[in-house]
């Protein structure tokens, strides 16, 4: 066990500068796109929201979502998914646990 702990320390530093040169480029990738798509939306941006939930919504009344692609169709489920799974993760950060409510 000694043995093991004083390799871990030899090899510490090593791993450390490792894992920072691994990580840099691709933290500042994350970091770029994160800056563009993670923020809220502006307020000149909701009236397009809104034209374009009034165009799914005609979509779904009048039927014309049986003519998208497979492509466009599989792009919509992509994000519907998305949409439902950001729902899900709220209520956990809200309910502070995985399973149920503390009651």
């Amino acid at each position: 066990m000694a043995q093991f702990v004083r390799n871990l320390v030899e090899k510490a530093p090593t791993l450390v500068n490792a894992a920072v040169t691994y990580s840099k480029p691709r933290l500042a990738t994350f970091w770029h796109y994160a800056r563009i798509e993670l923020v809220p939306p502006t307020p000149a941006e909701i009236p397009t929201a809104i034209q374009s939930l009034k165009k799914i919504i005609h979509s779904a009344q009048t039927g014309s979502f049986k003519q998208l692609t497979v492509k466009e169709a599989m792009l919509n489920g992509l994000v519907a998914t998305e949409v439902w799974m950001w729902f899900y993760i709220g209520e956990i950060i809200g309910k502070r646990s995985i399973v149920g409510y503390d009651v």
